[in-house]
C-alpha cells in the first residue's frame, strides 16, 4: 500500500560544536553538555570499557539531547535522519549506544526499541552502527 500523504521530510541537525573540539570525550560533554555526539562518545568509551550502566546513562542522556534538536529542528516524532548529514551522527550513534547498553543490561524490548526506531529513521545508521559492529563481533 502506497502512502499517499508521502514521507515526512528528512531532518537535518545543526552543526555539533562538539564535532570539530578537541579533548576526551567527558571534556566535550562538559563543553557542550546540549551535544549528543559528545554523550554518544562517552557512551562508546563505556561501552568499550565494559561500564555498560555508566554507558546505559551516557546514551540516554545523548539520546534525550539529540530528542530535544530534533524537535527544534522541525522533527514530528517520525520521518528520516540521515546518516548521511554529519550532525544527525551524533544522535543516531547515541541511539545505536543506548540499544546496545540496554542490551548488556539486560532490557531486551528497550534494545529491540531502541535498533527499530534507529532503522527506522536512517537505514544507513542501523547498516553501520547495528549491522557493520555485529559483523565486527564474528
Amino acid at each position: 500500500m502506497t502512502n499517499l500523504l508521502g514521507e515526512p521530510p528528512e531532518t537535518l541537525l545543526p552543526t555539533d560544536p562538539a564535532a570539530a573540539a578537541e579533548g576526551t570525550p567527558q571534556d566535550l560533554a562538559r563543553a557542550y553538555p546540549a551535544s549528543c555526539l559528545a554523550w554518544a562518545l562517552c557512551a562508546d568509551e563505556a561501552l568499550a570499557a565494559g561500564d555498560d550502566v555508566t554507558a546505559y546513562a551516557f546514551a540516554r542522556t545523548g539520546y534525550h539531547r539529540g530528542l530535544d534538536a530534533l524537535r527544534r529542528s522541525g522533527w514530528k516524532g517520525h520521518g528520516p535522519i540521515p546518516w548521511s548529514h554529519p550532525a544527525n551522527q551524533g544522535f543516531l550513534r547515541a541511539l545505536a549506544d543506548l540499544a546496545e547498553a540496554s542490551e548488556r543490561i539486560g532490557d531486551l524490548e528497550e534494545a529491540h526499541r531502541c535498533r527499530e526506531f534507529l532503522r527506522e529513521s536512517s537505514q544507513e545508521a542501523y547498516d553501520t552502527l547495528v549491522l557493520g559492529a555485529r559483523a565486527g563481533d564474528e
